[in-house]
């Protein structure tokens, strides 16, 4: 039993180091190709692109719910100050949370309406 709690500890302060980590923005692939013109490689290809971005992205957004979770949730002891601070930085990770999925979203409908295009011409 006594075994057990170094590595509860290890686990905890794993998870209390991750969420103070700097959560890092991937970059966005490359515009898909054009769907009239691609090849089947060149839409394969862009796919794994998107796939790795779309991986990336929602690594991202863990990162930030877990900085977001890691907030204090009683702000009652902290001083007006601290109140204020801890309300920016909330407002702040929000912010960051809703301008990446509204990228997300924009980046891979773009792909989605380059595949269509593709799939549609291979009729």
């Amino acid at each position: 039993m006594k075994a057990w709690i170094p590595v509860t500890l290890v686990f905890a302060f794993g998870l209390a180091a991750h969420a103070q980590a700097t959560c890092s923005y991937p970059a966005s692939p490359a515009a898909p190709p054009n769907g009239s013109t691609a090849t089947r490689e060149e839409m394969v290809a862009a796919k794994h692109d998107f796939d790795r971005y779309n991986g990336e992205m929602n690594s991202y957004l863990d990162c930030l719910n877990l900085e977001m979770d890691a907030a204090p949730k009683d702000l009652t002891k902290l001083t007006p100050d601290e109140k204020k601070k801890a309300d920016q930085a909330a407002k702040v990770l929000v912010q960051k949370h809703n301008a990446a999925v509204d990228e997300l979203q924009a980046v891979v409908g773009r792909f989605n309406e380059q595949l269509k295009i593709f799939k549609a011409k291979q009729k």
